[in-house]
């Protein structure tokens, strides 16, 4: 089983280096279900760090329906990823309706290749999940995270099994949403084979005239999650 950290800052991209972790998901602002990563931030990560790196494309908080700008914007970001080297592309666009954007899904696919794509949580916001799911492995993409429309993973773990089995190996399901350590086997015992994790801690950061809360991937946290696996 593969784990995949959901990294967002440099340190926690570095943390999970060097914890052990497979790959990680690079975001920012994870406290609205995290952005694109900034140019600068990017770089860093993919020029000092080893870890196969995918990026979120998402460049706004909120739903998953985008302007024609919106959508110009992220098709820029996947060709910035390509550039710099990134390992994958992680997104998705959504109709007003709770289904998937068929075409501009696929759009971003083909600009994302020869990158791996994973379709992210807009995925539990579908309102038929199987239905989408064979339109993404139609559509080429490689992966598909997920929590299986509960809150948690754990809690949504009958629908993640259902979906493994749909997949037959077309397409991995990344269960993600609350796992760590201590429910980790779960999603091992039932057949998947990777999960996504932020295993987070948070420390306050005194500047002097507040005291800043500060959100990080915690390197023995994702141990712990490994030795799980």
């Amino acid at each position: 089983m593969k784990l995949e950290i959901c990294a967002n800052s440099y340190q926690s991209a570095k943390n999970a280096q060097e914890a052990g972790a497979h790959c990680i998901e690079l975001c920012q602002e994870l406290s609205v279900g995290g952005i694109t990563p900034s140019f600068g931030f990017l770089k860093k990560v993919i020029e000092e760090l080893d870890i196969p790196v995918f990026v979120l494309i998402r460049p706004r908080s909120g739903n998953f329906v985008y302007s024609d700008d919106e959508f110009q914007i992220m098709k820029y970001d996947i060709q910035l990823c390509k550039d710099l080297g990134c390992k994958g592309i992680v997104s998705g666009v959504l109709n007003s309706d709770d289904t998937i954007d068929v075409e501009r899904t696929r759009n971003l696919i083909e600009i994302a290749k020869p990158l791996l794509f994973t379709f992210h949580r807009a995925f539990d916001e579908v309102k038929n999940p199987k239905n989408a799911l064979l339109q993404l492995i139609e559509l080429g993409a490689n992966r598909v995270l997920t929590s299986g429309q509960k809150t948690t993973a754990e809690e949504g773990l009958d629908l993640l099994k259902e979906l493994n089995v749909l997949a037959e190996n077309r397409i991995t399901i990344l269960a993600g949403g609350g796992i760590t350590s201590k429910n980790t086997n779960l999603f091992k015992e039932a057949g998947l084979t990777e999960i996504h994790a932020s295993a987070s801690s948070t420390k306050k950061e005194d500047d002097g005239m507040f005291s800043v809360p500060l959100t990080f991937s915690d390197p023995m946290k994702i141990k712990a999650i490994l030795d799980a696996i």
